[in-house]
């Protein structure tokens, strides 16, 4: 009997390994680090208003143009009409299976899925589709629609939706509206949450030969709107689907409150300005304090028809700056970055030009605990950065390293010196007041610009490097010329982010912005082209850490690595959000802690 008993539990031990990792309890909600917030009767997000009203209409504005409804290919990847697939304006057309909780550092409840199991390991997840999940020309949402997204974003996608399948070993339907991954070696802890935030597309409404080519067709989607109106280059209308399968899901509730949504475009800044003042726009989020003190001198702000507000938030802020572009020999010298980096003025820029009111960009997450500011370097840290010794210098490690500060005379010479200093001990040289490379060669570069705001703080720049003999042009382009020069990487230096929106969660994503894999990838948004083993293996120890004590030690060596590596000259940021808005517009009571969220506001009823 006992070999008989010893027989049987081994041969179930055998099967269970042969079907694979072992799957928890189907579950509403996955976290990245510990377990969701929100139980799983949750009703709604705390941050919107479950009773807010439905009706009315909004009108957002955008500088640049658009050509394309497709947001999922590489040709026009910076020129799809906004609000397909929005993380400002909301995921109109499109939605990914599960829903991000904005109030959470990285947590996702159900939306075309309604639950999920994945195993502890994370080898593997299935996904559970909502029965009530339906396209908006009424037909459901199926796991056959799940397996073509990823088939046909894998031969004709953009990245990073082209690169998934890279790291899914099998991808199968397990029902009638099931669909499970299995993951392979590639993949890490935070992947199965990025294929949770895939948005899924119809199969029935998609061609795979055409699908690279661009559209201003409308698309269909599982989305709470559809395309109403396409004027190219101008404007698109989008109108609330009153048959929105997904109104009473709880992830949805209070949110997706107009009937109608349009997005207009403009050539700059400026035109969008006046058009708000006019009420044709909405809303204002103008960043430049004094400009907005400025503009708001107008009489529907003075009546009281406009309202100005501040929201605060809990995520870091984003680092924007001068980028360089480093696959250039003349940026290829960390020494030479660094010394340039030290020749924005800010102290001067931030008396003359915002009133004092920004603070200095130090880090890629500074105010959270993540930042390596005035966090010296554990035993964790120095085990991930052994391997590459020499990287990060001893005040990066020690937390103490701060950029140089001047006395916002615009005349501070220690600063020019000691940055002089560092490039003639690279072998730079002056002659005749011009700097020359070690070859002999005058040393200079060019800025593109896409603003006038962009042109101003350019030419603070442009005003101090020129005291050492650093000539600095200016080139202004349109939005679409931007684009396309940054797609192709064809660019000297520009003013750029270093990731749009940072978080207290950071993943799969940095390896787009700073991984080699990204340097050489066309429209990617490694626009600096980092190609460092060193920032590889942090990001790779941040993507596999299994205790926040491990993952906190992965990004403050990254953030250790990109401050070292001197990519970018950071400028400054306000830590609050701003906006200015006609009083027709109401939001909830509470901003969660990525700052507010347009898709949660209404209309007050008349």
């Amino acid at each position: 009997m006992g070999r008989v008993l010893v027989w049987l539990i081994a041969a179930t031990s055998f099967l269970t390994l042969a079907a694979g990792p072992a799957l928890s309890e189907p579950k509403h909600a996955i976290a990245m680090q510990g377990e969701p917030a929100l139980p799983a009767d949750y009703t709604h997000f705390d941050y919107v208003n479950p009773d807010a009203p439905k009706g009315g209409s909004i009108t957002y504005c955008v500088v640049g143009s658009f050509d394309n409804l497709n947001p999922f290919i590489l040709k026009s990847l910076r020129t799809t009409a906004r609000g397909m697939m929005d993380t400002i304006y909301g995921n109109l057309v499109f939605e990914p299976l599960m829903q991000r909780n904005y109030d959470e550092p990285f947590s996702l409840y159900g939306l075309l899925a309604d639950s999920a199991d994945m195993d502890p390991e994370r080898k593997s997840i299935e996904f559970h589709l909502n029965p009530n999940a339906k396209w908006s020309d009424g037909q459901p949402v199926t796991p056959e629609d799940v397996l073509f997204t990823y088939d046909v974003f894998t031969d004709k996608g953009r990245p990073p939706y082209s690169d998934r399948m890279a790291k899914i070993a099998k991808l199968e339907k397990t029902g009638d509206r099931s669909v499970r991954f299995t993951f392979n070696d590639k993949a890490d802890r935070e992947f199965p949450l990025i294929v949770a935030l895939t948005p899924i597309i119809p199969k029935h409404a998609f061609d795979k030969d055409s699908f690279d080519k661009t559209t201003l067709k409308p698309v269909t989607g599982s989305g709470p709107y559809t395309v109403a109106q396409v004027v190219p280059g101008q404007r698109i209308v989008f109108k609330r689907n009153p048959d929105y399968w997904g109104k009473d899901v709880p992830s949805k509730r209070g949110f997706d409150n107009f009937d109608q949504i349009t997005i207009e475009y403009f050539l700059n800044a400026n035109a969008k300005t006046e058009a708000f003042k006019k009420g044709i726009c909405a809303i204002d989020d103008e960043t430049d304090p004094v400009k907005r003190e400025r503009d708001l001198d107008f009489p529907a702000f003075r009546k009281g028809d406009v309202v100005a507000e501040t929201f605060d938030t809990g995520i870091p802020p984003v680092v924007t700056g001068f980028l360089f572009n480093t696959r250039l020999p003349k940026f290829s010298n960390p020494a030479v970055r660094r010394a340039l980096g030290m020749l924005y003025d800010f102290e001067w820029a931030n008396k003359n030009l915002f009133g004092g009111k920004y603070s200095r960009t130090m880090s890629y997450w500074q105010n959270s605990e993540l930042s390596a500011l005035g966090h010296p370097a554990d035993d964790r840290e120095k085990a991930l950065l052994a391997p590459y010794p020499g990287r990060v210098p001893a005040n990066v490690m020690d937390g103490s390293w701060r950029p140089p500060v001047t006395d916002g005379s615009g005349q501070d010479r220690k600063v020019l010196r000691v940055a002089f200093e560092l490039l003639k001990s690279e072998g730079y040289t002056v002659k005749d007041g011009v700097m020359h490379d070690p070859q002999g060669n005058p040393f200079g570069f060019e800025i593109l610009t896409a603003s006038q705001d962009e042109e101003r703080l350019a030419a603070v720049y442009q005003r101090t490097l020129e005291k050492i003999g650093i000539e600095m042009t200016i080139r202004s382009l349109d939005g679409d010329q931007i684009q396309s020069r940054k797609q192709r990487f064809d660019f000297e230096v520009l003013i750029g982010s270093s990731g749009f929106n940072n978080s207290l969660s950071p993943g799969i994503e940095q390896i787009g912005r700073w991984g080699s894999s990204a340097a050489r990838a066309e429209g990617s948004f490694n626009l600096a082209g980092v190609a460092d083993p060193a920032v590889d293996a942090a990001i790779d120890a941040m993507l596999r850490a299994r205790s926040k004590e491990d993952y906190v030690a992965a990004v403050r060596v990254l953030d250790r690595l990109l401050i070292s590596g001197n990519y970018m000259v950071p400028m400054q940021y306000n830590a609050q959000q701003w906006l200015a808005y006609w009083n027709y517009l109401e939001h909830p009571q509470k901003t969660p802690i990525f700052g507010y969220q347009l898709p949660s506001w209404w209309r007050k009823p008349n």
